[in-house]
């Protein structure tokens, strides 16, 4: 599927300058960017879970140590 990504001056600019960093392409810098991006995302939502899911299962305990 094939997208046009409109970028301001200023975000074209931070892209150029990113894949020549990596030296890559500002395409292929554009296409790691949304992954990290999404690996990003992914991960906090299963340390958010695994948060919560812990606090539940040792609520009692946590209260206990708390005193």
């Amino acid at each position: 599927m094939a997208m046009t990504l409109r970028l301001t001056p200023e975000d074209e600019k931070a892209l150029a300058l990113l894949a020549e960093a990596e030296g890559i392409s500002r395409q292929e810098a554009t296409v790691r960017a949304i992954h990290e991006a999404a690996q990003r995302r992914t991960r906090a939502d299963q340390v958010r879970d695994l948060s919560a899911r812990g606090r539940d299962r040792y609520a009692d305990l946590l209260k206990r140590l708390a005193q």
